[in-house]
């Protein structure tokens, strides 16, 4: 980040960035130091169920440093969100979950707030689980009213379990569900792209599945992508991110990203091992790719 208004490029490239002790204070640190330009995260604690107020002045900080320097900014909501489960109480937190995640999000300027799709459990069919999100989610999607509010950015995982999404074809019938709702959007994960089944790292790969993604749910629906290799081979069903180029994947697919139609203005926010040497690397790397 710059402490000046800065041109953004076509691909802003990020991190997920640590903001225990304020999201201004410690995160836009984090981020500057690490040479991000776009950030995500938590507003809450991503491994539970609680849903802290936040605290006003860091939030105007961070919301006026990000618009002034031209930084996208991007909400995770917590992971213990799912509204496929089969038990009512998961159900109705995770309502609240992700709508306190929605409005913290428009608090501080976020463009969108990730949150996984979850997985159908307890025995039930995807058909079930799939009719009680569109019962769970569709309201929550239909409170984003004001200009400022996020997009919600439907998140696929590795595969595990009882997944509702983590292929591609798979969010067709996730996006119907939810009338495909002009406020719903994409993140794409690589990691759990490339360990769901999407050989990325064939030649080609990137192009594939960035093509049946726009066929799948239409153009301008990728709004981000986390840039993550991964530790486990293609199809091993497994979330465990690596270096960018030093696992499974390989930096030439990152490359392959960058050059996509689908992907022109969507940035890249890295979730990758290493502390912040690890993502400084990781961001410089990126840009490097971007930048050729």
């Amino acid at each position: 980040m710059s402490s000046s208004p800065i041109p953004r490029s076509r691909n802003p490239v990020g991190s997920h960035v640590p903001v225990a002790g304020g999201l201004a204070a410690t995160g836009l640190a984090y981020a500057r130091e690490i040479g991000a330009e776009t950030v995500q995260v938590f507003v809450a604690n991503p491994r539970g169920w609680a849903t802290p107020a936040g605290n006003p002045r860091q939030d105007e900080e961070f919301r006026t440093a990000c618009a002034d320097e031209g930084v996208p900014a991007y909400v995770h909501a917590p992971y213990l969100i799912n509204f496929g489960s089969h038990t009512a109480a998961t159900a109705e937190l995770s309502v609240a979950s992700l709508r306190h995640s929605l409005r913290r999000g428009r608090d501080i300027g976020a463009l969108g707030v990730v949150v996984h799709t979850g997985s159908a459990t307890g025995g039930r069919s995807r058909t079930t689980a799939l009719a009680q999100v569109r019962e769970l989610m569709l309201p929550l999607l239909d409170e984003l009213t004001h200009d400022e509010d996020p997009w919600l950015l439907l998140e696929p995982t590795a595969g595990q379990g009882f997944s509702l999404c983590s292929l591609v074809a798979d969010l067709g019938p996730y996006f119907d569900v939810l009338d495909r709702h002009p406020r719903l959007g994409v993140c794409l994960d690589t990691c759990h792209a490339f360990a769901a089944g999407h050989d990325l790292a064939a030649p080609g790969g990137a192009k594939t599945m960035l093509d049946e993604l726009v066929g799948t749910v239409g153009p301008g629906r990728l709004r981000l992508i986390h840039a993550n290799d991964s530790k486990d081979v293609v199809g091993a069903h497994k979330d465990r991110h690596e270096n960018i180029g030093t696992g499974h994947i390989g930096a030439d697919p990152f490359g392959d990203l960058f050059g996509h139609p689908a992907t022109e203005g969507v940035p890249l926010v890295i979730e990758t091992p290493g502390g912040k040497s690890g993502h400084a690397a990781d961001v410089a790397r990126l840009k490097e790719m971007r930048d050729v």
